[in-house]
């Protein structure tokens, strides 16, 4: 297991050697990080999520022109070199299909203790400090305003509209990250979730006071 392990990170650091900011290895790092230490609890089969949480954002649609394929394409076609079991690598990628938000804003079709894993180890990484730092790097990657009052957060979002908006920084608090919290599904995710989720609301309290 663990050559497979090095093999994977040396291809996600390759390829993600140029990658935004807020979705570069370093993310993908800490969301490994976050895996193994909630699966340790968890007892799900700990290649898989290795594996899921190393090459979730492999190829992020939002940056392949929305294309929600590409990521469990490039997967299969990296796991096809390693010497694993062809349903691991098709339950690697299901999880990569249905890890993100928007994901659970469509029909759900597929459930894994593995996924719910991999998606709390995710969402972790767009709360607290760290999503605070991540939400403005690439809100400013998108030229998107910080702040404006006469536009109000889209509470409620379909999935195309979620993929579509274009709404301020601060917006995306109301319509994703704070949402997030009681999303998670694993203990340990919930614990780790509200301190960071109480880190975030004090974070607006001092930005609307300083507006």
């Amino acid at each position: 297991m663990n050559q497979i392990i090095d093999r994977t990170i040396q291809f996600v650091k390759e390829t993600l050697s140029d990658a935004e900011a807020g979705h570069d290895w370093f993310h993908i790092d800490r969301v490994y990080k976050n895996a193994i230490a909630i699966n340790k609890i968890e007892q799900a089969d700990d290649l898989v999520v290795a594996l899921a949480a190393l090459l979730h954002d492999i190829a992020d649609a939002k940056f392949n022109n929305g294309d929600e394929e590409i990521g469990p394409r490039v997967a299969g076609e990296f796991l096809s070199t390693l010497d694993i079991a062809p349903q691991i690598t098709e339950h690697v990628q299901q999880i990569i299909r249905n890890l993100s938000y928007k994901s659970s804003l469509g029909l759900i079709t597929f459930q894994s203790k593995e996924l719910d894993v991999v998606q709390d180890a995710d969402r972790l990484d767009a709360i607290g400090a760290i999503g605070i730092a991540r939400a403005f790097t690439y809100g400013g990657y998108k030229n998107r305003i910080l702040y404006d009052p006469e536009i109000k957060p889209q509470l409620n979002m379909t999935k195309e509209e979620y993929k579509n908006s274009t709404s301020p920084t601060i917006n995306h608090f109301y319509e994703k990250l704070l949402l997030l919290k009681d999303l998670m599904k694993t203990d340990e995710g919930r614990k780790i979730a509200k301190q960071r989720h109480d880190f975030m609301l004090t974070y607006l309290d001092q930005f609307y006071l300083e507006v």
